[in-house]
């Protein structure tokens, strides 16, 4: 009503190449070279969980009546998709992921070794 009227951001979403129980490797940040598998992907964010990278320090209220212990807790923060790169299963190298269509549909495949992943 007053000032600036606020813009709404748009919302682009790109389908991520990395998905839920991938093995991953960090390209960049704090913890460039780890490998985990990724717990949750987030589309519209364009991030992506992975297990054991970007820890944080979460400090948490007690709260009797939902039985919550208070303290630091130990949790992972997400990280962005562009700074992730798919481990192959078969060579277990980090490479590019690929699509190509099947009879069961598009399916995902190492560009590295051209074995479906």
């Amino acid at each position: 009503m007053y000032g600036n009227p606020t813009k709404q951001r748009e919302i682009i979403r790109v389908k991520p190449h990395v998905k839920k129980n991938d093995l991953v490797l960090v390209l960049s940040g704090k913890d460039r070279g780890k490998r985990g598998k990724v717990l949750r992907v987030n589309a519209t964010k364009g991030t992506a969980v992975v297990e054991r990278v970007n820890m944080m320090k979460k400090h948490t209220k007690a709260n009797p009546q939902k039985n919550v212990s208070g303290g630091i807790l130990e949790r992972e923060a997400p990280i962005k998709l562009s700074n992730l790169q798919v481990v192959c299963p078969s060579c277990g190298k980090p490479a590019r992921t690929g699509t190509h269509r099947t009879a069961e549909g598009a399916a995902r495949y190492c560009r590295k070794c051209n074995t479906e992943m």
